[in-house]
């Protein structure tokens, strides 16, 4: 699997912040991607521009603490990269970061950060000798479907096609999925969008670009796959 100059920028990031000691751990597609990593997927994925996390104190951080702990982080590996807060968290919001070059002012990534958000299950990732603080498989699975089962699924196209990937490496357990959605206080919806609108939803995929000419597979075999992968928890 290729990984990209920025995703490896964005890994040795992830573990600056891992061994500062920072309350953080991440997911999303920088996860995602090591995830399949370590249980052999070979093929290129799509990439990625930004990094997502959880931060958990028990004081909610203010901007200047978030912004001065990852600033110290990255500087303390030896990485010369400005961070910059353009958007505070708040109720249903993550705080936004910029990561730049000091020297020429370019914004090389960005970073979503959740604030005290309900604790998932994590494990420890390693990719290419860089280690950090992962949500779990099965987290990332769950997420996934929960967020396919929902009408929101045309504008998250991409959750259909992480469960492509995963299908190819995971086992699909429906109890454990349950178990995790209910864990972190959430449920399924109907299905109807990604059941009853195929249309929309290749419409949705055919608009969904994957960058860097990685293989974006023909829209019938990732919507089939993906179908038969999360068959048992489909309502019909």
């Amino acid at each position: 699997m290729h990984i990209t100059a920025e995703e490896k920028l964005m890994y040795q990031i992830m573990k600056a912040i891992y061994e500062s000691g920072i309350p953080i751990n991440f997911k999303g597609s920088m996860v995602l991607k090591a995830c399949l990593m370590e249980a052999g997927y070979v093929e290129d994925t799509r990439h990625t521009v930004d990094i997502d996390a959880n931060w958990y104190s028990e004081v909610p951080p203010t901007a200047e603490q978030m912004v001065h702990s990852l600033q110290q982080a990255i500087d303390a590996s030896g990485t010369n990269l400005k961070v910059s807060l353009y958007r505070m968290y708040g109720e249903g919001r993550s705080a936004g970061f910029e990561l730049t070059d000091p020297e020429t002012d370019e914004v090389l990534f960005t970073m979503d950060i959740d604030v005290n958000r309900p604790a998932v299950p994590t494990k420890i990732y390693e990719v290419e000798g860089i280690r950090f603080l992962g949500v779990s498989p099965i987290q990332m699975i769950a997420d996934k479907t929960a967020a396919v089962s929902t009408d929101k699924v045309f504008r998250r196209i991409k959750d259909v096609v992480d469960l492509y990937y995963l299908s190819s490496v995971f086992k699909f357990d429906s109890a454990a999925v349950r178990k995790t959605l209910k864990e972190s206080g959430r449920e399924l919806e109907s299905f109807d969008g990604f059941l009853g609108r195929k249309q929309d939803l290749q419409h949705s995929y055919e608009k969904f670009r994957f960058a860097g000419g990685v293989n974006k597979p023909p829209f019938e075999e990732v919507y089939e796959r993906v179908k038969t992968y999360i068959a048992d928890i489909l309502p019909y």
